[in-house]
Order: structure tokens, then sequence, then C-alpha cells
């Protein structure tokens, strides 16, 4: 799976702060880079505390084509699963896992 850059940097540094649009107001939140499973796959997804709208969830991932998850839901890129995400728990830092 091809990753933007921006999905890159995140996944080497454990976060990133992303632009998003909560109640009609954008802010700024951090959203952490962990290791999900769902089934018997493990797989690499962002995530925030914060409870954000769906479409606004679904365009960031889209953005950046991985996965993220937040109180309200979890959403995945178009035409992907948590499989296309497997083999990015390789580049995780150790203190990630």
């Amino acid at each position: 799976m091809e990753l933007t850059i921006n999905a890159r940097q995140a996944i080497l540094h454990g976060s990133i702060k992303i632009r998003v649009k909560r109640s009609g107001m954008y802010q700024q939140l951090t959203f952490l880079v962990r290791k999900a499973q769902m089934g018997n796959v493990d797989f690499v997804e962002l995530f925030t505390d914060r409870i954000v709208d769906t479409s606004e969830l679904l365009k960031v991932s889209e953005e950046l084509g991985l996965p993220i998850e937040a109180p309200n839901g979890k959403v995945f890129p178009k035409g992907t699963s948590a499989q296309d995400f497997s083999e990015l728990c390789s580049m995780l830092p150790a203190a990630t896992v």
C-alpha cells in the first residue's frame, strides 16, 4: 500500500496534528498512532479521544490514507479494509506497540 508523506511521518513519530471541523469550528486535534485488532488482523490506525463528525473523519482518512478511530466510530479509506494496513505494524516504533 502506498502511503502519503504525512501518513508515513505520523507512523514514524507516533502522532500527527490535524485541523478538523468540530461543532462548526475548526480545531487542531492530535491523532495518536496505535496498533488495533479486528478479528485476527492487527493493523495501524489513528486514534483520537474527541468526538468528530463521521463525515470529517472520512475526509481525513481519505486524505491521509489511514484508518481513523474516534469514540463515535471507525472509518477506513474507500476500498480498503483492516488487512490492507497490517503490514504497517512493522513500521511502528517499539514504544507504540
